[in-house]
């Protein structure tokens, strides 16, 4: 299905906004209900960037492949966590420029066959956080797992780096499947030695005041608190990057 990207250019980073057309894919959130407007609306444009062109050019692009989480679902695109890491890290002396690939609804499936076209943007890193919509449709740990390696692999062909977001699901899928799909993310890791942030959601899910009203998606704090969850793996990264560069 095609997708449309808009570039969003914020103080020190660049923002290329998933714009869904007419697909099932956005008309149903993690958990099958009707998805809200905001689940396919464009983003409004931020302010325009203050920094240099050249400065921008110059800076690292880091690509987050995720779902809604990524996206932000509900959220102005200057409240997602991938735009709350992009001022973090410049603020820290990291200018990186910042992709944010969310599509709501997103499966590790999908994300594997639209990451041809981000890894033409000769990305330093990107960041993967898929997987969860697969689990909460039932859809066997193979695949999940081998879907994420090929997305590792594909990037590493690409000379990016890669950061692994674990993730989990609520009980209620039962015991064995929450366990067996709970351990791809380290297990994935270990066999491909890449970082992994253990659960991109710790603190945030299952707290009512940190989540919008599906229970599922975090709220602008929520986002605050992802953003804090994945900002150490992240910036130790771009530091070897920028060591290995000279």
């Amino acid at each position: 299905m095609p997708r449309f990207y808009r570039q969003v250019a914020t103080p020190g980073l660049l923002l290329l906004i998933p714009v869904l057309l007419g697909t099932a894919a956005c008309q149903r959130t993690e958990r099958g209900a009707a998805a809200t407007p905001a689940a396919v609306a464009p983003r409004p444009p931020a302010p325009p960037a203050s920094p240099a062109p050249q400065a921008r050019a110059a800076a690292p692009l880091v690509v987050f492949l995720g779902d809604s989480l990524t996206a932000g679902l509900g959220l102005p695109a200057d409240q997602t966590y991938p735009a709350l890491l992009a001022r973090a890290l410049s603020a820290d002396g990291l200018a990186v420029r910042v992709i944010n690939a969310g599509v709501s609804g997103d499966t590790s499936a999908g994300g594997l066959r639209r990451l041809r076209w981000l890894l033409a943007q000769h990305p330093a890193v990107v960041v993967v956080g898929l997987g969860g919509n697969d689990a909460l449709r039932g859809q066997p740990v193979g695949e999940i797992d081998r879907n994420l390696r090929a997305i590792v692999a594909q990037a590493r062909q690409a000379g990016a780096q890669v950061l692994l977001l674990g993730m989990q699901i609520p009980p209620n899928y039962g015991p064995d499947y929450t366990a067996a799909f709970a351990a791809i993310y380290p297990r994935v890791a270990r066999d491909l030695q890449v970082p992994l942030v253990p659960f991109l959601l710790a603190g945030v899910g299952g707290i009512s005041e940190l989540n919008q009203a599906d229970g599922i998606h975090p709220t602008a704090a929520g986002q605050v608190k992802v953003a804090a969850n994945v900002k150490p793996y992240l910036e130790d990264l771009l530091r070897q990057s920028r060591r290995a560069a000279g």
